[in-house]
């Protein structure tokens, strides 16, 4: 038994009628739910830094799963890096352009393989 006097996933202390207030303490911090009802994303052409990030998410997700090899989560990590880099240094220097585009393109090759390499792993819902 635990030395905590009570439990903080308790629901003895919370309502659980979904109109009842709730104090300052118990909200998340930051934190929002994203509706979605769990379909996984069309893959979407990597354009921004918002979807870069979340490549490096997806295969934070896969590497977890044990869905891809730690070595192919590390070249994924290592590739998004730089196009998070260079996306920065086209913001001051708009000619290295084409460097982020083949950058970005070889990135999307990497995740069209990983997702084929992945594919049979999944299982059927």
């Amino acid at each position: 038994m635990s030395s905590r006097q009570h439990d903080d996933n308790s629901t003895s202390e919370r309502p659980l009628t979904r109109g009842a207030p709730v104090s300052s303490a118990r909200q998340p911090g930051g934190l929002r739910i994203i509706e979605g009802g769990g379909q996984r994303r069309q893959d979407e052409p990597l354009v921004s830094r918002d979807a870069v990030a979340r490549v490096l998410m997806e295969a934070g997700v896969d590497l977890l799963l044990r869905r891809i090899s730690p070595a192919r989560a590390a070249e994924i990590e290592h590739k998004v890096d730089r196009v998070l880099d260079l996306f920065d240094r086209v913001d001051a220097a708009p000619l290295l352009m084409p460097v982020l585009r083949r950058h970005l393109d070889e990135l999307e090759a990497l995740m069209r393989e990983t997702r084929q390499v992945r594919a049979p792993a999944r299982r059927g819902g």
